[in-house]
C-alpha cells in the first residue's frame, strides 16, 4: 500500500531540493549552533541514511534559532532546517507528522516559506493524500504578502495540478485562475483549457467505475429474458402438442361411443337417487364377478366415478356443453 512504505523525496525537482553534505551553505553570519547542526544533519541523512539522527539534529537547530526568528539569516537557516527534516520523517514513514512538525515552527500557515510550501505540496501529492494540503493552501495563497512573492505564480500553478484537479474541484480551479492576477490572458486560457481535459478524464473515471457495478444487473436481466423466451417457446410446442392430441381423439371413431358413455355413467350415478338398487347397478356387478374382481358398492361407486372423469378427460369439448344440457333442467 501507498501509505505503508516509505517516501523518498529525493526524485522531486525544484527550488525546494535537498541539501547535500558536499553543497557548501552560502549564508549570512548565523548563531554557530543551528549553521553546525544544519551541516551535521544534512550529512546523516544523506551519507550515513541516519534520519533520527538527522530529524534531532534539525529539530535542536530549529530551536537555536528562535532567540532572533525574524533575522534574515537566520529564516533561510530554519529553512534548510525544515526541508531536512521534511525528507528525514518522510524516509521513516512518518510523512503524516510533516505538517504538523513544520507548523509547530512557523505557528500559521502563511508565514511558511515558499519551498516548504512546495515540498509539502509535492510529498502529499506523490502519497496521493493532496487534500491535507487544501486548506494550508488556500491561506497562504489569500495572504496579500505572499501574492507579492516572486514565486507565488509557481506555487499558485502546483496547487492547481497537484491539489483541486487531483481532488475534483474544477468550479474552484477555474475561480482560482480567473481570479488571479499572477497568469497573463494566455496562462488562463492555457490553465483553463487543463481544467475542462482534467474534468472530462474525471467524468470518464467515474463512468468507468460504475459499469462493473451496472453489469452483473445487465446481464442477470439478458440471462432472465432469454429463459422468459425459452420457457415461452416450450409452452407453445406443449399447448401445440395438446391441441393435436385432442384434435385427435376429437376426430376417431370412440368419440360418440365415450361421450355415450360418459352420459350414460352420469344419468345412472349422480342422477338417480336408487341407483345402488337398481337393474344396471346389478348388472354392472355380474360383468365385474364375471371377470373374477370383487367390489363393494363403494367401491363401485368410485370405479364409475374414476370413469366418468376419464370420460370427461378425452370428450373435454363436449364435455360442458353435455354437463349444460343435462344440468339445465335440474336449476
Amino acid at each position: 500500500m501507498k501509505n505503508d512504505l516509505p517516501v523518498s523525496l529525493a526524485g522531486l525537482s525544484g527550488p525546494a531540493g535537498l541539501l547535500r553534505s558536499s553543497e557548501p551553505l552560502s549564508l549570512s553570519p548565523v548563531p554557530a549552533p543551528a549553521t553546525s547542526l544544519l551541516e551535521e544533519a544534512a550529512d546523516l541523512l544523506v551519507v550515513h541514511m541516519d534520519f533520527a539522527a538527522a530529524l534531532d539534529r534539525c529539530e535542536r537547530g530549529c530551536e537555536s534559532l528562535a532567540v532572533d526568528p525574524e533575522c534574515e539569516s537566520s529564516m533561510e537557516v530554519k529553512c534548510s532546517l525544515c526541508i531536512v527534516g521534511i525528507q528525514a520523517l518522510a524516509e521513516m514513514n512518518r510523512w503524516r507528522e510533516v505538517l504538523s512538525w513544520v507548523l509547530q515552527y512557523y505557528q500559521v500557515p502563511e508565514r511558511l516559506p515558499p519551498k516548504i510550501l512546495e515540498l509539502c505540496i509535492l510529498l502529499y501529492s506523490k502519497v496521493k493524500e493532496p487534500h491535507v494540503m487544501l486548506e494550508v493552501d488556500s491561506y497562504w495563497l489569500r495572504d496579500l504578502t505572499n501574492q507579492s512573492l516572486p514565486s507565488y505564480g509557481t506555487l499558485m500553478e502546483l496547487h492547481l495540478q497537484h491539489v483541486l484537479l487531483p481532488l475534483g474541484q474544477f468550479v474552484e480551479a477555474e475561480e482560482l485562475v480567473q481570479g488571479s492576477e499572477a497568469f497573463n490572458k494566455e496562462q488562463q486560457l492555457e490553465a483553463l483549457k487543463t481544467i475542462s481535459e482534467r474534468r472530462c478524464q474525471w467524468v470518464q473515471q467515474e463512468d468507468t467505475q460504475s459499469a462493473p457495478e451496472e453489469q452483473p444487473v445487465t446481464t442477470r436481466e439478458k440471462l432472465l429474458g432469454s429463459m422468459s423466451r425459452k420457457f415461452l417457446t416450450i409452452l407453445t410446442v406443449l399447448r401445440r402438442a395438446l391441441g393435436s392430441m385432442s384434435s385427435h381423439f376429437c376426430s376417431s371413431p370412440y368419440k360418440k361411443m365415450l361421450l355415450a358413455a360418459f352420459i350414460l355413467c352420469l344419468v345412472v350415478v349422480r342422477l338417480d337417487p336408487g341407483w345402488s338398487n337398481s337393474a344396471i347397478r346389478h348388472g354392472w356387478l355380474y360383468f365385474l364377478r364375471s371377470t373374477g374382481l370383487q367390489f363393494k358398492t363403494k367401491q363401485l361407486y368410485d370405479m364409475l366415478q374414476v370413469f366418468c372423469l376419464c370420460c370427461c378427460a378425452v370428450c373435454l369439448e363436449d364435455f360442458n356443453q353435455a354437463l349444460q344440457g343435462l344440468l339445465r333442467p335440474i336449476y
